[in-house]
């Protein structure tokens, strides 16, 4: 039984960040063909956008912002060329945002993932995500289909059924979330049914702490984790090293601080970032809202691509004080005016009946005309007066959190 998948997992990282780039220029032409991205793009040539450096110098496309692009601009956001008939599926998410999936094998990226979770062809697959609608079921549906495994289309729910078809197929492999894998077998052991053809699972949609992993476990299911979104697909994947998740190939993922494009300090907490290489729908530079940091080395699995953390929250801090909204951007300003500062936290609490902000910021060398600079700064960005306090480096959480709200 082989290791991998094939042998782009494991290729030296230059050799992908020398293909990934080599290509990106050709798709960067195609994402500039539709309207919203010609604009957001106006005076970009993508010819000279063949580095990490030169791609972030793009704008980042939020993916809070795609609902209103998507109302105005129907169906998708003016962000993709292709016409609606061109793709195979076509979708909905809350928000509006509408997601069409394209005709290629493996549309989603999932294979990948699903054999780093040990499916392998002629596997029966209990697809437990949703059909209706939303693009969770057929993600992992065509992922299983391209690996070359049968699918059981069960969808969430329904349990007496589920028994039945469990019964039936006997699938060796489970997709869904965590928590409904574990009504499932509980289920079960109350009614006695027998479910212990399932010796697997890639879980993803819902959070796995520790706790349910070794409940899983003991239970017979060596579960994965899966990290992805109903724009991208399958984004990040575990493997059997259980350390991180390796990064899908044909995505270029950055990791920034949130609220801007820039990159974080290696080993920091930020915002994810999805550059991908579809030519037929692409994405540049989709910041997801989602957290992680990324972890050093390669995988002792072998795969070689860029490792992260996992989901570690969500980027979106804004918060009101005093009535007025509060941003994560503003504080990274007021980072990028004083060049001493490393880490920044702005900290909202409450006492009486008023808000209080205080910034705390990692600074090597503080000083008081440092601290009232600063303060200067917090009052011209945010049009809010707020104390500022100086702590050494390292002193502050490396989560992410820009803006604490602890009121």
């Amino acid at each position: 039984m082989t290791a991998h998948y094939d042998a782009l997992e494991t290729r030296e990282q230059a050799a992908r960040e020398a293909d990934l780039f080599s290509r990106l220029p050709g798709v960067l032409r195609s994402a500039m063909s539709a309207p919203a991205y010609a604009d957001r793009l106006k005076g970009v040539d993508p010819a000279a956008v063949t580095s990490r450096a030169a791609l972030a110098g793009l704008p980042v496309l939020r993916k809070s912002e795609l609902p209103a692009l998507h109302k105005a601009s129907m169906p998708f956001g003016g962000l993709v060329a292709a016409a609606p008939g061109s793709f195979a599926r076509l979708f909905t998410s809350p928000g509006p945002i509408f997601e069409p999936e394209g005709r290629q094998t493996d549309p989603w990226r999932g294979a990948r993932a699903l054999f780093a979770a040990g499916f392998r062809p002629d596997d029966i697959v209990l697809n437990t995500f949703s059909y209706h609608l939303t693009p969770g079921g057929f993600i992992f549906d065509a992922s299983a289909r391209a690996l070359g495994c049968a699918v059981i289309p069960a969808g969430p729910g329904n349990t007496e059924q589920q028994f039945e078809l469990i019964e039936a197929y006997r699938p060796v492999g489970y997709s869904g979330t965590p928590d409904f894998l574990k009504i499932l077998l509980d289920a079960a052991a109350s009614s006695g049914r027998d479910i212990s053809s399932i010796k697997r699972a890639l879980v993803s949609g819902a959070a796995f702490p520790p706790s349910l992993q070794a409940e899983i476990k003991a239970r017979g299911i060596e579960a994965y984790q899966a990290f992805g979104t109903a724009d991208l697909g399958l984004i990040a994947f575990e493997t059997s090293a259980r350390d991180g998740m390796v990064v899908n190939e044909d995505l270029i993922m950055e990791i920034v601080k949130p609220g801007t494009g820039d990159a974080v300090t290696p080993g920091d907490v930020g915002e994810i970032v999805v550059t991908s290489l579809d030519p037929h729908h692409p994405w540049i530079r989709l910041a997801l809202g989602d957290l992680t940091a990324g972890l050093p080395g390669t995988s002792p699995c072998g795969r070689t691509n860029m490792r992260i953390k996992g989901w570690m929250g969500r980027a979106d801090q804004t918060t009101k004080v005093k009535g007025m909204f509060v941003r994560p951007e503003q504080i990274a300003e007021i980072g990028a005016r004083h060049s001493l500062l490393a880490r920044l936290r702005l900290v909202i609490t409450r006492k009486g009946h008023s808000d209080i902000m205080t910034l705390k910021a990692e600074c090597l060398r503080p000083s008081r005309e440092l601290a009232a600079d600063i303060e200067a700064s917090l009052r011209a960005v945010t049009k809010l007066g707020g104390k500022v306090e100086l702590v050494m480096p390292d002193t502050l959480p490396n989560d992410g959190k820009i803006i604490s709200d602890e009121r």
